[in-house]
């Protein structure tokens, strides 16, 4: 990408073509000896049977510097977890695999569910702490990474590129997020983060004013990637969402507890494509509709948090600052596509505009209705506070479970 530009305040990590992926990875080897990695996978097992899946496995077992990976998997019945062991076995890399929906999982969920320290529902935020979790109780790696399964374009310099700036020991870097263009097949995609992070954010600060939230979050060129790695001190004390807000609700995490200065994003593809969500114009709890809500609520929540109130006038006037914004960055794509010869659908465009504006007056009602709702799951250093041992008998379940079924 022709970028070099340093515009927020956080640090931009780019990718100018001027090392190739081996000279990237060598360095993560020699990193490796000291600084040990661990890979997170959340994956459903649909995507085992998917086209992604398959060739990132392919990739990442030509890596040398992962010391382990965890793998999140959800939706499977027992024969088809079995069928996991098995898939997971072309990695060249120790794994560890969750079975989140197995017998001994789900008695541990419940005996936290028991105490009100359990995730609310089913998802990858679900997965993802679970994960964590155990990445805390093998208490081995110095770094982690974590990326989403059904990435099309993957390949094995991405990983490289997102592990780097939390592995190499000249940088301070606690937190990485990774960044990419959303263009796939003759088409510009991304829109919720297009059309409703960038123009909503614009909104915010026209109707409440400026802040150092939303200057953070401005500096980020893809808020919504699935894409990160954090050093291991950060886990213990990190909340996760249990909705669609989980990545919204990371980066809000980060400016709460660590100095711009020790976060940075990464260039980390020169094209990204995955799975993409209908837009359920007629439902609210699927699809593009059920997550613009959740990141509505959860950039919300933050700035209440923060003493900003919210009145039905401001949500009122935030919805029109808001329109009118997202439709002159509808304007701006058009001639950005046309200039790359790229598909553009205005009236699309435009339709998912106006879900998303009118989204925002429902999650205006739905903080009015319950303002001390949260969908962050508790912590896990507060599970630890609650049940000493349970990280340890995590470890022990997931251990017996990968013995019985490997």
């Amino acid at each position: 990408m022709g970028d070099f530009s340093q515009n927020g305040v956080i640090s931009n990590l780019h990718d100018f073509g001027t090392r190739t992926t081996n000279e990237i990875e060598k360095d993560l080897l020699n990193f490796s000896k000291e600084r040990k990695m661990e890979l997170i996978l959340p994956s459903l097992y649909s995507e085992l049977e998917g086209d992604a899946l398959p060739n990132i496995v392919n990739e990442i077992s030509k890596t040398k510097y992962l010391s382990h990976i965890i793998i999140g998997l959800d939706r499977a019945n027992k024969s088809q977890a079995l069928k996991s062991w098995k898939f997971f076995k072309k990695l060249n890399t120790p794994f560890t695999i969750l079975w989140n929906d197995g017998p001994r999982l789900k008695k541990l969920h419940n005996e936290l569910k028991k105490k009100d320290l359990a995730p609310n529902e089913k998802g990858k935020g679900r997965n993802v702490w679970y994960c964590l979790g155990m990445c805390i109780a093998r208490d081995n790696a110095r770094s982690v990474a974590l990326h989403d399964c059904d990435i099309k374009t993957y390949d094995r310099r991405m990983l490289a590129k997102l592990f780097y700036p939390v592995v190499n020991p000249l940088f301070n870097f606690e937190f990485c997020k990774g960044y990419y263009p959303r263009v796939a097949n003759g088409k510009m995609h991304g829109r919720v983060a297009r059309l409703l992070v960038f123009p909503l954010i614009t909104a915010l600060e026209k109707t409440i004013g400026k802040s150092n939230y939303l200057e953070f979050m401005k500096s980020f060129k893809y808020p919504l990637a699935g894409e990160f790695s954090f050093r291991r001190n950060i886990l213990p004390e990190l909340r996760i969402s249990s909705d669609w807000g989980i990545e919204v609700g990371i980066l809000s995490e980060m400016q709460r507890n660590f100095s711009p200065h020790n976060i940075c994003q990464v260039d980390i593809a020169d094209t990204y494509d995955h799975k993409h969500q209908e837009i359920s114009i007629g439902d609210e709890k699927k699809g593009l509709s059920r997550m613009s809500l959740d990141i509505i609520k959860t950039l919300i929540r933050k700035l209440a948090t923060q003493g900003n109130s919210f009145s039905l006038e401001t949500f009122r006037s935030l919805k029109a600052t808001y329109y009118r914004s997202a439709l002159d960055l509808i304007d701006i794509y058009r001639s950005d596509a046309e200039m790359n010869g790229l598909k553009f659908d205005s009236d699309v465009e435009e339709r998912a505009v106006e879900l998303f504006a009118l989204n925002i007056m429902k999650a205006g009602e739905s903080f009015f209705k319950n303002p001390m709702d949260t969908p962050f799951i508790p912590s896990w250093s507060r599970v630890k506070s609650a049940i000493p041992d349970f990280l340890t008998r995590l470890k022990k379940t997931v251990d017996e479970d990968n013995k019985e079924y490997k």
